[in-house]
């Protein structure tokens, strides 16, 4: 072997022994006659020390950084000991060495604070790879997995592989097609999950499935989102939605334990998606902090658990709330000393293209009781202060208020709290809070197709309370504005979602397991008997055997080891990612083929 230990393995109580140790030169500091290196490997760093013979051997064969070495010596107690590292107690006084491997100058410094940008490290990532920052993100993802499958498997879950080259069924995001060169003319698809397969399974008999697996989807990315990601996809038979909430509240409990040593023995809370809508303006709310929404102005079909207070912002001539369908405010804590700068810059901020506003209101809540805002001349200070009360301001506060269409107004709310609670240090990368969001809509309306769509994915189940609704009507819509007064607008769906921190990590549902349901589920969707069949026969012919009641989950394994790593972006925690715009910048691909790869699958390509 090329080594008796690690670069991360020995200590003081190996003092005296001889040892053989290979690595990657990190640095080399030269002192007259003798010569420090590090040592860098996978496990940590060992200081050598080339003592005044082998440093003339040095000088005839110099090392560089990167290059592979071997060295073999004694282990030393060292005179300048280094705590910041393992093996900062020792140190080798070398008797001999080997360049197993040389290298060419690296295009950056393989250190956590490199000089390399993004773009030249995911060129370099087989070296980006090396330096200890992205090692941390690996292991903490393979920590992550090993944690879950050790539960899973305790806990009588089966690991089952399922395949990649599939059928083509796009329904939501763009399939990845693989044309088929044994087939011509017909293409596979990679799946976007193992949704149909999972349950298949559950007819099969296998009643706890799991399987950590790569999805592909075909769609525009960002800082969450890869085209090719990781799930930790599971289902259950004969199971309803407390078993599935109960299971999996373990399962992240104990990736909590294992992995970042937390005991997370607080009760997970729960709150429909209709209260998380109105209370926090979107369906994956960060719970870790206050500032709730509170809708000055409700619309006729919004959360009926609250009552309207219209009357506070009426009847003032103020046409920008007057004339808006939707005024929302926010209480942002210990703001009112706010300069008028530091309100202008947060006007600025809800004017920029991706949050979409015209303008914003304030209120602050003076400590001395008084009540100063941007929209004096129209209200008074009673009614300021009836406002305030009603967003939860106490004084110290500053109340920053929305207005405009609903669904873009209550978007931006959202933003804005999310952006405050930032700007104020409220959400903490070290404080974890999960979530249940329940109750989802099934359906939700395309505008542009004037029809229904699955909000999750069209194997869904309805509440069972909504079974006979979905059943019973025409999903057709005549009038497209009175689209929220079809019985379809109504219907929940038996479907959940785990949130942590404001993202969402997990997602799943109680299945529909009857044919006579997935049809009316598929109907509702626009396909008609012969599309079903086409796209679905399979899975519909299968509920005739047998199909026991199941449901179940997955969680997005990248989304979650970067939460927990303390990231925004996914990327920091894939060994190979890819960039913003899809591409491998290290493989350079996607990349054209060549001609005789086209003749084979006969394919004639058409680029205008």
């Amino acid at each position: 072997m090329y080594r008796t230990h690690t670069n991360g393995e020995l200590r003081l109580n190996n003092a005296g022994q001889q040892v053989t140790l290979a690595g990657w030169v990190q640095t080399i500091r030269k002192f007259g006659a003798i010569t420090f290196v590090d040592l860098r490997d996978r496990y940590g760093i060992t200081q050598l020390l080339f003592g005044e013979e082998l440093n003339k051997q040095l000088e005839e064969n110099p090392l560089g950084r990167e290059f592979v070495l071997q060295a073999s010596g004694t282990v030393n107690e060292r005179t300048n000991k280094n705590a910041n590292i393992a093996t900062g107690d020792i140190e080798i006084i070398v008797s001999s060495f080997t360049i197993l491997n040389k290298s060419a100058v690296p295009p950056f410094t393989i250190q956590d604070d490199t000089d390399g940008g993004d773009d030249l490290r995911m060129k370099y990532r087989y070296l980006d790879l090396r330096r200890n920052a992205v090692k941390k993100n690996l292991e903490l993802r393979y920590a992550v997995g090993r944690a879950a499958r050790n539960y899973l498997h305790n806990n009588g879950f089966m690991d089952i592989e399922t395949p990649f080259l599939i059928k083509s069924t796009p329904e939501g995001a763009r399939d990845f097609v693989v044309p088929s060169r044994m087939n011509p003319g017909q293409f596979y698809a990679l799946p976007q999950s193992p949704q149909t397969f999972k349950q298949l399974l559950m007819v099969s008999g296998y009643d706890r499935y799991y399987q950590i697996v790569k999805c592909f989807r075909d769609e525009d990315l960002r800082a969450d989102r890869q085209p090719e990601f990781t799930q930790i996809d599971c289902e259950m038979a004969f199971v309803e939605q407390e078993d599935i909430l109960a299971m999996f509240e373990g399962m992240v409990k104990q990736i909590f334990k294992d992995v970042k040593d937390i005991d997370y023995t607080a009760t997970i809370e729960r709150m429909t998606w209709e209260e998380a809508m109105w209370t926090y303006g979107n369906d994956k709310p960060d719970i870790r902090f206050g500032m709730q929404l509170c809708n000055l102005k409700f619309p006729a079909h919004t959360f009926p658990t609250k009552e309207s207070i219209a009357s506070l912002i009426n009847g003032a001539d103020f046409q920008v709330f007057d004339s808006a369908e939707t005024v929302i405010a926010i209480a942002v804590p210990g703001c009112a000393e706010y300069t008028r700068k530091q309100t202008d810059e947060i006007t600025e901020w809800v004017k920029r293209p991706q949050i979409g506003m015209k303008g914003l209101v304030f209120i602050k809540v003076n400590a001395d009781g008084t009540y100063k805002s941007s929209v004096d001349k129209f209200y008074d200070e009673s009614r300021l202060k009836a406002i305030a009360d009603a967003a939860g301001a106490k004084a110290g506060d500053l109340v920053l208020v929305l207005a405009g269409a609903e669904e873009r107004t209550r978007k931006a709310t959202s933003e804005l709290r999310l952006e405050m609670g930032k700007r104020l240090g409220l959400r903490k990368e070290d404080e974890f809070r999960l979530l249940w969001v329940l109750d989802f809509p099934l359906f939700e309306y395309d505008e542009e197709g004037n029809r229904w769509v699955a909000r999750h994915h069209p194997f869904t189940s309805p509440k069972p309370s909504d079974i006979s609704t979905m059943i019973g009507n025409n999903p057709v819509i005549e009038n497209a504005a009175e689209y929220l007064k079809h019985p379809y607008a109504n219907i929940k769906a038996n479907a959940y979602d785990m949130v942590l921190n404001g993202n969402e990590i997990g997602g799943g549902s109680i299945r529909i397991y009857q044919r006579e349901l997935q049809e009316k589920m598929f109907a509702a969707l626009g396909m008609d008997a012969e599309e079903q069949q086409h796209k679905f026969g399979f899975l519909l012919g299968a509920f005739e055997y047998g199909a026991p009641p199941h449901g179940g989950i997955a969680f997005g394994f990248d989304r979650l080891c970067s939460i927990l790593g303390g990231s925004e972006s996914i990327r920091d925690f894939i060994a190979f990612p890819k960039n913003n715009a899809g591409r491998d910048v290290m493989l350079d691909a996607p990349a054209a083929i060549d001609d005789k790869q086209f003749t084979e699958l006969q394919i004639k390509l058409d680029l205008q």
